[in-house]
């Protein structure tokens, strides 16, 4: 009895957990449905609550160093205490909102370079936290992001990678504590005068502001990379604007202030 109460302590024997989600695609704004099942040991368990949240791989820049972690940024607890009989199944419905700020994962049907994402179920015994379940999202961008990055395709420039990145852009509003750059290798006309292109999207309900960098060829233009352009696109105007001539503009204007462009 001694020894069964031990492994009970341990976990062995006790309940498991699997979410299945009905479609693991979303936008940023939207919606995961699923179902999480729960499933009981081979004892009754009292169940603190069972919690969805939502994680990506997020890079930290300290003063020396540079690491990787994985990050939680969007949570829901979807039951309270219950408890589950031995052999019991327990199925729990939900719908788990995804912050309009939601890194892009895919463009195109293929996976963006560098990215990950998954939404992550928690089960908690006995103030024992299981952590083990956690199943991939793919996040597609919106209309108002497609149309700008096929602007960008449209002028050339080629995908190269994208990471998230902890820390706030100055000037923007940002509810999030990281901010996703999605980096391009610049388009041939423009290869002479910089090295790549970033985009960051900080989008809300109503509209999402877009933020470009740039490296200069040999070198950045300071410590901190410059801000080359900073614009907000209104969700429902997106599709009147030829963004690829925007764009274009804005890049050429830019590199013949800084004597990059001729």
């Amino acid at each position: 009895m001694v020894f069964k109460r031990l492994m009970q302590s341990m976990g062995v024997g006790g309940p498991s957990v699997e979410t299945v989600l009905a479609n693991p695609n979303c936008r940023p704004g939207g919606v995961l449905e699923g179902r999480v099942h729960v499933a009981g040991g081979d004892h009754a368990t009292d169940i603190e609550y069972v919690a969805l949240g939502l994680v990506t791989r997020v890079e930290v820049e300290g003063a020396d160093s540079e690491y990787e972690t994985t990050q939680e940024f969007a949570r829901q607890q979807v039951t309270g205490p219950f408890r589950l009989e031995a052999g019991q199944r327990y199925d729990i419905p939900f719908r788990f909102a995804v912050p309009w700020e939601t890194p892009l994962t895919d463009l195109y049907g293929h996976r963006l370079h560098g990215m990950t994402m998954g939404l992550r179920t928690e089960l908690e015994v006995a103030r024992a936290v299981d952590k083990g379940d956690l199943d991939a999202v793919s996040v597609h961008p919106l209309p108002a992001q497609e149309r700008l990055l096929e602007a960008l395709l449209r002028l050339g420039f080629r995908f190269a990678r994208a990471d998230v990145e902890r820390g706030h852009i100055y000037g923007v509003r940002q509810s999030l504590p990281f901010y996703q750059e999605i980096e391009f290798y610049p388009a041939p006309q423009y290869a002479g005068a910089i090295n790549q292109l970033e985009v960051t999207f900080v989008t809300d309900p109503h509209q999402m502001q877009v933020v470009l960098e740039l490296d200069k060829r040999g070198g950045l233009f300071t410590e901190g990379r410059d801000t080359f352009g900073r614009f907000t696109v209104d969700h429902a105007r997106a599709d009147h604007t030829d963004w690829a001539a925007q764009l274009d503009g804005w890049l050429r204007q830019s590199l013949q202030r800084r004597g990059l462009f001729s």
